[in-house]
């Protein structure tokens, strides 16, 4: 390593640090499958070297995850420590926004759904259907 260089980690073992993941394969499989990317684009290896500042965009459960990365791991701590060691730029957007004002989210009043037999048979005789 180069004393010009700035200090990197391998971008596995920095999400394993980061308690992303339970274990450091998890983290490289991942990675290893292209479904990581960092600045906007896409890493297909798990010994991609990371410095502080980059941003990553991952699928965390059914969530989409964007950190910035804060500071690189000494070790594998406590989840107060690892949480420093990333700043959350999805909390900076907030996803509290109103539901209704997004149109991929359906949205259905209380007793709005599918009508009972009763109902469906007053909605006929209105129609005149029966």
């Amino acid at each position: 390593m180069n004393a010009d260089s700035p200090p990197t980690q391998r971008l596995d073992k920095w999400l394993w640090c980061a308690r992303f993941f339970r274990s450091r394969s998890l983290a490289a499989r991942l990675c290893n499958e292209g479904r990581l990317r960092i600045a906007g684009r896409v890493v297909a290896k798990a010994h991609y070297a990371l410095k502080p500042g980059d941003v990553l965009t991952f699928p965390y459960g059914t969530d989409i995850r964007v950190v910035r990365v804060a500071t690189l791991a000494k070790r594998r701590g406590p989840a107060a420590e690892a949480r420093g060691l990333y700043e959350d730029l999805a909390l900076a957007m907030e996803k509290a926004a109103d539901p209704a004002a997004d149109p991929a989210i359906a949205v259905r009043e209380s007793g709005a759904g599918r009508p009972t037999k009763a109902e469906r048979r007053a909605l006929e005789r209105l129609r005149g259907e029966r």
